[in-house]
């Protein structure tokens, strides 16, 4: 299945480029943004990160056919600043995070991210990570797993799923834990929603550790926007959007202490405006069922 960019026309608005704009795309994928980026910064750069190499042997050939005013990072953008730092770019105009797992990576069975294709258990982002699915649910303590199910996955039969695993190693596939995962829940538990989602999610964060590294280089990103730049972040669950929401605020808000002065003094005035938030409008979920939990975020530095 070829990739479609969730979002894609909100994010080229709202990260209001220019001609000779310096742009940073965290999550290059299969290119779908960066190839849209590109073409509207002829006298700009792009620098795009990613870490899975097959999809920089694809997004190399999309990029290549459109400029040569771009570099791709092979890299974790966790490592946003200084990779970037190292090329010597201190500031940039805009920078972008789709934080979804992309099309391509679901569709390869081989890859283990999906429960509805059968694969050997693997949902690396990058495939030199010596952490992989196998070794969570072969290896994890029955109390690890209640805790990164429930945490990462807001599962509420976490414990009856681990319960579920433990005494099931050692499992292979994705199918088999699948298979483990339908006999630990109530049967009315899986008529509304597939009963492996939340688990397979809460694996795929802990093997690629998203959140901590997700928190660490959205920090980073805000130091690195100049202003009148803007930061776009698409999430797809709740606990990406937490977490750029907490971040956001607390960049874009006076201090509840300053707040009685008569007057601020400007060094304490928040540097970031929240813009919006964008939901998939109903369209782009009909033409694109992956498109219906995003949300778009989106932050500009205005000090």
């Amino acid at each position: 299945m070829k990739h479609k960019s969730v979002l894609l026309n909100e994010c080229l608005l709202n990260l209001n480029l220019k001609d000779d704009s310096v742009i940073v795309d965290c999550t290059l994928g299969y290119g779908g943004h960066s190839s849209e980026i590109l073409r509207r910064i002829n006298k700009g750069s792009l620098f795009a990160f990613e870490q899975d190499s097959e999809a920089i042997l694809s997004s190399q050939e999309r990029l290549k056919s459109i400029g040569s005013n771009y570099e791709i990072i092979n890299d974790n953008f966790v490592n946003i600043k200084k990779a970037l730092n190292k090329r010597g770019i201190n500031e940039v105009d805009g920078i972008l995070y789709d934080l979804g797992v992309s099309s391509p990576q679901l569709d390869e069975d081989y890859r283990g991210f999906s429960f509805h294709k059968d694969a050997r258990l693997d949902m690396r982002m990058d495939l030199n990570n010596p952490l992989d699915a196998y070794k969570v649910v072969n290896t994890y303590s029955y109390e690890r797993l209640v805790n990164i199910f429930y945490k990462y996955g807001e599962e509420k039969y976490s414990s009856s799923i681990a319960k579920g695993i433990i005494n099931s190693r050692p499992i292979e596939t994705t199918f088999e834990l699948v298979n483990v995962i339908k006999n630990s829940v109530p049967e009315r538990y899986k008529r509304d929603k597939h009963p492996a989602r939340k688990i397979f999610q809460a694996i795929r964060i802990e093997v690629n550790d998203e959140l901590n590294v997700f928190e660490k280089s959205l920090k980073d990103a805000l130091q690195l926007i100049n202003v009148g730049g803007r930061i776009c972040v698409i999430t797809f669950h709740s606990l990406e959007d937490k977490i750029c929401k907490d971040v956001f605020k607390s960049v874009s808000q006076i201090d509840n202490n300053l707040k009685k002065l008569p007057v601020i003094p400007d060094e304490y005035l928040p540097k970031y405006k929240i813009i919006k938030t964008i939901n998939p409008s109903k369209e782009e979920i009909k033409q694109n069922n992956r498109a219906r939990s995003a949300k778009l975020r989106i932050i500009e530095r205005i000090g």
